[in-house]
Order: structure tokens, then C-alpha cells, then sequence
């Protein structure tokens, strides 16, 4: 069976939804297989606060592509939304973060596996651990669990919806 890949998903910038919809069927174009998205999620800005609020959510697929293969293609999919790293951790359309790739873990200038700083954000861990009970982040353990140690008040469940295509 093919490893899980996640992808953390975020926009603040213009039609946030329409962002976040297009990045699924751009990500959903790139070789993954049962993908599953959570529902959409409204968090306040971390680290760089003067922004507007992001919209967020998780797609869970499964791929036989190499975890580098999959960083390009997420950087891929913001290039073409018109993502602009302009201002670092600043506003933008689209945000699309490899967070894992089943057991891997990679630690090199290009690529950092698990995300580093995945287990720390709630408004990734929240939306995961909606799409599956028993994730783990590897060598950082069990999503429940590490979400039990965040405050997650800010992390506010939408009724908005983005569709995968079939």
C-alpha cells in the first residue's frame, strides 16, 4: 500500500475558499489516490499577526511519489495560484505545506520531514486528526496527543466544504 502523504492548506488573501478549492484539484492532479480533505477551518494568524485571518484544512492521499516529487508539486500548485513569499509568514492567496509522508523523514536544506513545526499548530493537527483518529506524526508521536497540549480555541470549524474531484 502506498504511504499517506499530508498536506496543510491555507489562505488569507481574496477568495480564501476558491484558494483552498483550487489547491485541492491542483494537488489532486499530481499522481495522488484516495485523497480525503477536511472540512474548512478559521484560525487567527500565528507568528506574523497582522494579517487577516486564514482559512485551513487538510488533504490526506495516498502516493507512490517521492516526497520531493510532492514538495514540487505543492510549490508547484501556489506558483501557479499566485503565490508571493513578498513578505515572510506574511499574507497570502495560497499556502500549501508538505507536513508528512507515512514513516519518512528527510532533514535536508530543501526539504524537512515531518514539518517541523507541524506538531505545534493547531490549525494543522485539528483538521488531521478530523480526517484520521489514529494519525501520527513520526518521531513526534500521536496527533491526538500532541494536540492535547495546545490551545486549539482559536481553531474554529466552518460549514464550508471543498469538493475532490472523482
Amino acid at each position: 500500500m502506498s504511504p499517506v502523504a499530508a498536506f496543510s492548506l491555507g489562505s488569507n488573501l481574496g477568495d480564501r475558499l476558491e484558494f483552498l478549492q483550487h489547491a485541492v484539484f491542483g494537488l489532486c492532479g499530481v499522481g495522488l489516490a484516495k485523497v480525503r480533505v477536511s472540512a474548512v477551518y478559521e484560525t487567527a494568524p500565528v507568528d506574523y499577526l497582522a494579517q487577516p485571518d486564514f482559512l485551513n484544512a487538510v488533504l490526506l492521499a495516498q502516493s507512490d511519489l517521492a516526497p520531493e516529487d510532492l514538495l514540487d508539486a505543492a510549490l508547484q500548485v501556489e506558483t501557479r495560484l499566485g503565490r508571493s513569499r513578498a513578505v515572510p509568514k506574511g499574507p497570502r492567496c495560497v499556502d500549501i505545506d508538505l507536513i508528512a509522508v507515512g514513516d519518512e523523514t528527510r532533514d535536508t536544506p530543501r526539504l524537512t520531514l515531518p514539518h517541523p513545526r507541524a506538531g505545534g499548530r493547531a490549525f494543522v493537527l485539528v483538521p488531521w486528526l478530523e480526517l484520521d483518529p489514529d494519525a501520527w506524526l513520526p518521531g513526534k508521536g500521536r496527533v491526538d496527543e500532541l494536540l492535547a497540549g495546545l490551545d486549539a480555541t482559536g481553531v474554529r470549524r466552518t460549514s464550508l466544504e471543498l469538493a475532490v474531484p472523482v
